[in-house]
């Protein structure tokens, strides 16, 4: 066995994750919610927001806890919420597509089979590039479980997603958000004036609102960058405008889905430019730092003593019976497991395995997420009140 190392840390379900982000806010409002093993709401919120009968959860995606640290001198609004949950975790790996499954159905990514930003889809040899899905799989099979926003609304609870125009539709929207209202938003400020008019339009809500480009701005410019930093800036005034127009009676809470950090180019590794990496490999899936590497068979053992190999110390290497083993992923279901591929590369320190030939967009990327670091899984709970419950 090969644990998992100091510098990587395995997300705490159950106990302070983004899957717990959205339950305790439906719990605040009533919604019963059965969790099995897992409390409904281990944050707190219920008492966090007490009185509240609207509440609106924001995500800004990758709007990391320590970016946000070292940046309170341009997010003002931000730096003056209370966090009083202290640093929540994204789930693993760190991405888009696997946290925003698992901030919809309250479930870690094992039970709700979003597992990469690029999974297998198992015996149909090809891959599933989970922002481009739309209905193929078909979601309801996919990725089954109920959301949390489907839950509030059988509790006559209404729920409204507000999110990017263009992914109404999309299978990452149907897995993530089935069951809410779907507002489709076209920048900053539409975001936050149909956030608010969602929490104003009936007397009990749950909104969740989602704003995507701060995350682009980072991948393609760096989190150490002018582009970066200005776009903060307006993430910061959009936060400032929700707050500005809740209802009394309303909360709002501020997370994210993951982390980020640049990568320089001394810490690239080109998996194309070593050739033995290629070896029985049929697929290549995960990201650059989250890799799934799927054999031909009968080779899983080989492929996996060339990578640990080749790979060293740049990043933990195991086979997919370990992660599982490990609990990276939550309890995996049985039938979701082989979307994992045979071996698992987390990457460490600031590495990035990158794949320019078969991968040239995502290769050429400034900043990444999706391994265990702490800048990683350290995601904000931020709180803001209406007056009525200050």
């Amino acid at each position: 066995m090969h644990p998992l190392p100091g510098d990587l840390h395995r997300p705490a379900y159950g106990t302070g994750t983004l899957a717990d982000v959205l339950p305790g806010a439906a719990a605040a409002l009533g919604v019963p919610l059965d969790r099995g093993d897992v409390p409904a709401d281990p944050l707190g919120l219920t008492a966090l927001v007490a009185g509240a009968r609207r509440v609106a959860v924001l995500l800004v995606d990758g709007l990391g806890a320590d970016l946000v640290r070292q940046h309170v001198d341009l997010a003002p609004t931000l730096a003056a919420l209370a966090s009083p949950a202290g640093d929540l975790s994204a789930p693993c790996p760190s991405t888009t597509p696997v946290s925003l499954t698992t901030f919809g159905t309250g479930l870690p990514p094992g039970s709700h089979g979003v597992l990469g930003f690029v999974t297998d889809v198992p015996g149909e040899d090809r891959a599933l590039n989970h922002t481009q899905w739309r209905d193929d799989p078909d979601p309801d099979t996919w990725a089954p479980q109920p959301t949390v926003f489907a839950r509030a609304a059988a509790a006559g609870v209404p729920a409204t997603v507000v999110a990017p125009y263009p992914y109404q539709a999309s299978g990452l929207s149907l897995a993530a958000y089935r069951g809410a209202a779907y507002a489709g938003s076209v920048g900053a400020g539409d975001l936050a004036a149909l956030v608010l008019q969602a929490l104003h339009a009936t007397p009990r809500a749950l909104v969740y609102g989602y704003f995507p480009d701060l995350d682009l701005t980072g991948h393609v410019r760096g989190v150490d960058s002018a582009s970066w930093r200005a776009q903060l800036q307006l993430v910061d005034r959009m936060v400032e405008q929700v707050v500005d127009g809740l209802p009394d009676d309303a909360a709002l809470l501020v997370t994210a889905d993951h982390g980020m950090l640049d990568v320089p180019a001394g810490t690239r590794l080109d998996l194309d430019a070593v050739p033995e990496l290629g070896d029985g490999v049929r697929l290549l899936a995960g990201e650059p730092r989250a890799r799934y590497v799927h054999a031909v068979p009968g080779a899983a053992d080989d492929v996996l003593d060339r990578w640990r190999g080749v790979l060293g110390e740049r990043a933990w290497v195991v086979s997919r019976d370990e992660a599982v083993a490990s609990g990276v992923f939550g309890a995996v279901d049985p039938g979701m497991a082989a979307r994992i591929g045979d071996v698992v590369a987390l990457a460490r320190g600031t590495w990035a395995l990158t794949a320019p030939a078969q991968e040239p967009g995502p290769s050429r990327l400034a900043a990444y997420h999706g391994s265990l670091t702490a800048t990683e899984l350290a995601i904000p709970l931020l709180v803001a009140h209406g007056s009525s419950l200050t």
